[in-house]
């Protein structure tokens, strides 16, 4: 018979990156089972109760709150996912909003690198996003001259004397 590992509460947050009062909230809410105890009353925890923090912390990630991942938590992780399609529907939108959110940062990373590139930073990306998709996804940006007075964000009088902001 094989040994059963088991881990304190001050183990499991280590391991999971959970913090021990967060752990205790969500025995508290019931999104995990209440811990095993030893015979002086500490928490203790096995490897699937790890597992299984490790599953709340990554839903927890991409922003699935936490009443959303009860569903989830319930089936076992041995499970066949074919015996739950409405779960995999649930997933599989969750993953579409991400994969959306994911769109939509690049969009706001591309901004800032065209800004940084530019050398300046006022206006709004309307002008350099058309239809949702930056210059950069659409081929190379087209090099824009910076007038004297956008140069004058980064010169020393602009400043009022003080030296250039550096940008890295």
């Amino acid at each position: 018979m094989k040994e059963e590992h088991i881990f304190t509460i001050k183990q499991t947050a280590k391991q999971t990156g959970i913090s021990e009062d967060t752990i205790r909230y969500y025995e508290k809410i019931a999104l995990l089972p209440r811990a095993d105890r030893k015979d002086n009353g500490h928490r203790i925890y096995r490897k699937e109760d790890i597992n299984t923090i490790r599953l709340i912390s990554c839903l927890k990630k991409t922003g699935m709150p936490l009443e959303e991942m009860r569903p989830f938590l319930a089936v076992s992780a041995d499970a066949d996912p074919a015996e739950y399609p409405e779960l995999v529907e649930h997933l599989r939108s969750h993953r579409e909003n991400i994969v959306s959110q994911i769109a939509s940062l690049q969009q706001v990373v591309d901004f800032i690198d065209m800004k940084l590139e530019e050398g300046r930073y006022r206006g709004d990306c309307s002008e350099e996003f058309q239809g949702g998709m930056s210059e950069k996804m659409m081929g190379e940006p087209k090099a824009k001259p910076i007038s004297p007075v956008e140069m004058s964000y980064f010169s020393a009088s602009a400043n009022g004397g003080k030296s250039p902001i550096s940008v890295r």
